[in-house]
This record gives C-alpha cells, structure tokens and sequence, in this order.
C-alpha cells in the first residue's frame, strides 16, 4: 500500500461539471438515449467475482467518512473519485442512486460495467423514521427498463420498532420483481436496535446469521438473490448459513487499511464469499491515493488483474 499522500484528490474539472447541468437542462433526454446505448457486460466474468464500488449514502443523508461529517458533500469531488475507481482494471460495476449513476453514465464511466441500482435511501440516517427503510429511488421496472443489472435494498429488521414490517414486505417485493426480469436482487440484512437514540446494527455472528436467514426467505424466488453483509467475527460459521452468493461491504472505515485489508482476504477465501461492495474505504482512502486503494481491493478480489 502506498504510504505517500496523494498531492491532489481526483475531481470532476469544472467544465465537465458545468457540462452535466447543461445536459440537464437541455436535453435531458440524452439520459434515457444513453442507458439504451450503454455497451453491457455478463454479471459476472470467468472468476465467478465481483468489485463492486458503492456511491449511495449520500441520498440517505450519509456524508460522513471516519470524522469528517462532510466527506462526501461535493459532487465533484465524489464523481471524480468514482470516475477514477472506475477506471481501474479489475472494477467490475458502481452501486448507486439515479443522479449518481446519470452522471457516470454522462461521463462515460458506466461502458462494460455492472451497474446496480439503490431501490430503498428513505431511513434517513439520524432521522426518528431511521428505521422506515421505504423505497424512494429505483423500482424493479425502471432498473429493467434502463438496463442495469440489478438492485440493492437495505433491510434492516428491529424487533420493536414498526417501520420494519413494510420494509419487509417492501424488500420482498422487489426480490420478485427483479427476479422476475432475471435480475440480482442485493439484499443488506442487519438486526438493528436503538441505542442512546441512535440506531445501531448488531455486528456479532449470531445476529448476522439471523438477519441473513430473514432475507434469504424474502420474495417468491431467491433464484437472483445475493446478500450484501458485514466482515463480522467467525465468519467461516456465519457463512455457513445460506448458500446464496455473498459480497462483503467496506462500511465506514475506522481501522487502518492494512488491518482492512487483511480481514477482506481472509474473508475471500470463503467458497460463498463472491466479492466486495465497498464505497468510502476506497473512494476516500487516508492517504488520498484512490487508484492505489482500488488496486488492492482488485487484488484481493481477482488476484493479479492488468
């Protein structure tokens, strides 16, 4: 890993920003046109493998990065950092909300890639609704019509608070639906409790295998189901609990990239585990070096990729 900081984070030039509001503005049609010429690629190569890139957490209000509450508040900065993971060999796709992935599709950016579609950002974080997972940005028909190849939901499952139960069936109504279009359904399952007003989800292996068992069981087939968890503690046991494919998230990065590292190729090493889905541990790297960051992170997932 390299030890020097970046001189410059990787930002979207003003002209190209200026560009995408023009765009906008004008022919806003040039998105609809550009999704149905996207050149598309088989969900998955030879390896069985997936790196994929998560840029969803702003549209929940999720700004933050280790203690930088605002990491993730400029659009140019994000989009410029994406454009470059992106560019890197062995990145497969981007998990993202419409105005993100319009943007990179815009770009350019979205050429031979995966590209999944976030379905459900209304538990704003911090807000009292937190846990009222309801879906507000894409639905199984428009991540059809637009060609992607599938759809991410957050499901997170508190025993006392209400907003749960239409999550539940929100969540395994798009796991039909997408299937019903032969799509991925990627679900993220948490047992989640309020603590000291926040809301927290439950990392250790028993609670982990129990939301995995609640959201292996939604929707009418679990054909194209893949489950999105956490690298949790006794991971070989937790894995042993479904046979659906599983990419591992990054999360908000609190311990050193090395140690990150290592438990993402521990885990790699599990038949079920198929890949990564990892935002800001990459895109904003301590060291500022996003290609370098990636790079690894590629490694990890493919072995050596050129």
């Amino acid at each position: 890993m390299s030890t020097t900081p970046a001189t410059t984070s990787p930002r979207l030039d003003p002209e190209a920003l200026a560009l995408l509001t023009e765009t906008r503005v004008r022919a806003p049609g040039a998105i609809a046109d550009r999704w149905q010429a996207r050149t598309r690629r088989p969900l998955v190569g030879p390896d069985g493998r997936l790196l994929i890139v998560a840029a969803d957490h702003p549209a929940r209000g999720a700004l933050g990065v280790r203690g930088d509450k605002q990491a993730m508040g400029s659009r140019s900065e994000l989009i410029g950092r994406l454009v470059e993971a992106l560019s890197r060999p062995g990145v497969d796709g981007v998990l993202g909300t419409a105005d993100i992935l319009e943007d990179l599709l815009l770009l350019g950016a979205l050429e031979g890639k995966v590209v999944i579609g976030s379905m459900n950002r209304g538990g704003l974080q911090g807000a009292t609704f937190e846990l009222d997972d309801r879906f507000t940005a894409y639905r199984a028909q428009d991540i059809a019509a637009h060609g992607l190849e599938g759809g991410k939901m957050l499901t997170r499952i508190a025993h006392d608070d209400p907003g749960t139960a239409p999550t539940l069936e929100a969540s395994a109504k798009a796991v039909t639906q997408l299937a019903e279009h032969g799509l991925m359904a990627m679900v993220e399952p948490f047992i989640s409790v309020r603590e000291g007003g926040q809301v927290v989800n439950r990392l250790d292996p028993d609670s982990t295998i129990l939301s995995m068992h609640i959201a292996a069981g939604l929707g009418a087939t679990s054909a194209h189901t893949w489950l999105k968890l956490p690298v949790v503690d006794d991971l070989a046991r937790v894995m042993d609990a479904t046979t659906l494919p599983t990419l591992l998230l990054g999360g908000d990065p609190q311990t050193c990239p090395d140690e990150t590292y290592s438990s993402w190729g521990q885990a790699l090493e599990l038949p079920s585990v198929r890949g990564l889905v990892v935002g800001r541990a990459l895109l904003y790297p301590p060291d500022g070096d996003v290609a370098g960051a990636v790079d690894i992170a590629a490694g990890l997932v493919h072995g050596e990729v050129g």
